[in-house]
């Protein structure tokens, strides 16, 4: 039996096609489980744009020119041949764009399990753990779509807003979002906004004419400009720059204008057509924000129980925000196969209203 699995080519992420997948047998200590939902977000464009440097093909590997985008959903256990691991168990984790996935579980606990097998053992051990719903604090039944938009978002945000902090700001006055209308960035500044406020640096967000209505109104900035605005800031303001947009003309401008600029994150690429190299770049150079690397710091600093738990209220914080009444910045698109190549496009033509967001369903349940 086949099931279907979308795919991008690696040389050119333009080009995705909805594929079919031989549904493999089980082998002894195997699950299989059926993926009823996923989020197609910026951030699985920046998995896509840094597939190579970062590793990110190699969660799912083929064999061909075709590549699999790791995406955040959840899904249920239909087959195991696993002591373990029942059918029905519900996992939270890091599956393929598919309908099906099969796994090799190791270290399982109530919480829930990890893959180590293959290249996977090789990787960043947060994309390779499985939470189980039932345990889950995270986990809000009814609002799974929302969950698997936002989460892997937020605490991405989280652990930039915590690695900044971290470093004292690295003595900036204020912090720059671009893409500041962006499900990540809004996180960060939500975030850095909780910061005491004599602590903390302003909070700038960078975006484009059409989105500083929107985002003025989540209520997190300080202040909001357009990009053509950027040199209307002192260039004498020392300021850290955190780039979601992965713009190289705008990362130019800013590491030229601002000459008190004290450090310079890279987070990812919304701006999938303007990447750009770094080389040649004046001030601090722009160094990539790797999520699970804070995560392991904090982890050593303060033990996985205390990290989940400021994690997880921090969360509970977010999404009380998020879900206030009046709140409507965020619409939920759900996708089947059928609209999966054009939802896919509009994402990466950034076509999306900063309220969008893509939640994708492959399985025929």
């Amino acid at each position: 039996m086949s099931t279907p699995i979308f795919l991008v080519k690696k040389s050119d992420i333009s080009q995705s096609q909805l594929a079919s997948s031989e549904s493999l047998a089980l082998q002894a200590g195997q699950v299989r489980l059926r993926i009823d939902l996923f989020s197609f977000t910026a951030n699985n464009i920046t998995y896509a744009s840094f597939g190579d440097a970062m590793k990110y093909w190699d969660f799912y590997p083929r064999e061909d020119e075709w590549g699999v985008i790791p995406v955040w959903g959840f899904a249920e256990v239909v087959e195991s041949l696993h002591d373990s691991i029942a059918p029905g168990q519900r996992f939270y984790g890091y599956y393929p764009p598919a309908a099906e996935v099969v796994l090799t579980p190791s270290r399982i606990s109530p919480a829930g399990f990890s893959v180590s097998d293959g290249p996977r053992g090789q990787l960043a051990a947060v994309y390779n753990s499985y939470t189980n719903c039932s345990s889950d604090p995270f986990h809000a039944h009814g609002s799974e779509a929302v969950q698997c938009l936002l989460r892997p978002l937020f605490i991405t945000s989280w652990l930039i807003d915590d690695f900044l902090a971290d470093n004292s700001f690295f003595g900036s006055e204020a912090v720059l979002l671009s893409s500041a209308s962006s499900k990540t960035a809004y996180g960060t500044a939500f975030c850095l906004s909780l910061q005491p406020a004599e602590q903390r640096p302003k909070i700038i967000g960078l975006t484009s004419p059409g989105n500083v209505a929107f985002s003025e109104s989540l209520g997190c900035y300080d202040q909001v400009i357009t990009y053509e605005q950027l040199e209307s800031l002192s260039a004498n303001l020392p300021c850290t720059y955190v780039d979601f947009a992965g713009n190289a003309a705008l990362r130019h401008r800013i590491h030229t204008h601002f000459t008190q600029l004290k450090y310079s994150c890279s987070v990812g690429g919304t701006h999938v057509q303007e990447l750009g190299g770094a080389k040649g770049l004046p001030g601090p150079k722009a160094t990539l924000f790797f999520a699970p690397a804070q995560i392991a710091k904090r982890r050593d600093d303060w033990g996985g129980a205390v990290l989940n738990q400021r994690l997880v209220q921090s969360w509970q914080a977010f999404a009380q925000r998020v879900a206030q009444p009046g709140a409507t910045w965020m619409d939920v698109e759900m996708h089947s196969a059928a609209s999966a190549n054009a939802a896919y496009a509009s994402l990466l033509k950034g076509q999306l209203s900063p309220r969008s967001g893509q939640v994708w369903s492959l399985s025929n349940k």
